[in-house]
């Protein structure tokens, strides 16, 4: 597998007005860059990320002269570390990056063991040795990504914890990959135009379930009660 890591933020050029030729303007304009090591594409937790990382094909570009790929995008990510100065860290040393790409090794399948409990100080799988500024152009490459929030107990956890607020994991999108949005090959794909009613069956088989299905009950309409 050939891959690159490719990255795009957003930055400010100072340009002129055409209409005012006294004065600029702070224009934000789209900053592409592609990362050619280890120590670039590690993000330590507290750092700025960028806007968009993408997993990108270098050899391919889509119509628009875009490389395809597609990108990876953190929803959660652990608001704090465990300070580097504690000694015990060494088992947990992932931990210091909200994100982390390093070329594919056998022997790097694991970002940490379960013998580094007994034996934090010296870790059986140390992860911060992976990234070595090692070339990550055009190779097989791994995304390390840490995902979390923090929960501190409290009594509405009583008698189950809410989990609204508290989504936790990352997305892979597909980023000029395509040559447009792919769900309108959907198989079951439902398209109104304007001269369509939405409500009716032929137009909207979904407009017409409630109807059909035998196992939705014909319940009242709700109220909050009977007034007198």
């Amino acid at each position: 597998t050939s891959n690159s890591i490719e990255t795009k933020d957003v930055e400010y050029k100072l340009k002129s007005v055409p209409w005012k030729s006294d004065q600029k303007v702070q224009v934000p304009t789209v900053k592409e860059q592609i990362l050619d090591t280890e120590n670039k594409a590690a993000f330590r937790v507290g750092t700025k990320m960028p806007k968009y990382l993408s997993f990108v094909n270098l050899e391919s570009r889509n119509e628009w002269n875009h490389y395809r790929g597609y990108r990876i995008q953190v929803v959660s990510f652990n608001p704090d570390s465990v300070p580097e100065e504690i000694p015990e860290e060494k088992a947990i040393s992932w931990q210091r990056y909200l994100l982390a790409i390093t070329k594919y090794k056998e022997n790097e399948t694991r970002s940490s063991s379960i013998y580094n409990q007994n034996n934090p100080w010296e870790p059986a799988v140390y992860f911060a040795d992976f990234i070595n500024d090692e070339n990550i152009i055009n190779e097989d490459l791994v995304a390390w990504i840490t995902a979390g929030f923090l929960h501190i107990p409290h009594a509405e956890d009583v008698p189950n914890t809410a989990t609204a607020g508290n989504a936790v994991g990352f997305v892979l999108k597909p980023v000029n990959y395509f040559r447009n949005d792919p769900s309108i090959k959907a198989q079951d794909v439902v398209y109104i135009n304007s001269s369509q009613s939405g409500k009716a069956c032929k137009t909207n088989p979904m407009a017409c379930t409630v109807e059909y299905a035998s196992c939705v009950p014909h319940l009242p309409d709700f109220t909050y009660g009977t007034e007198d």
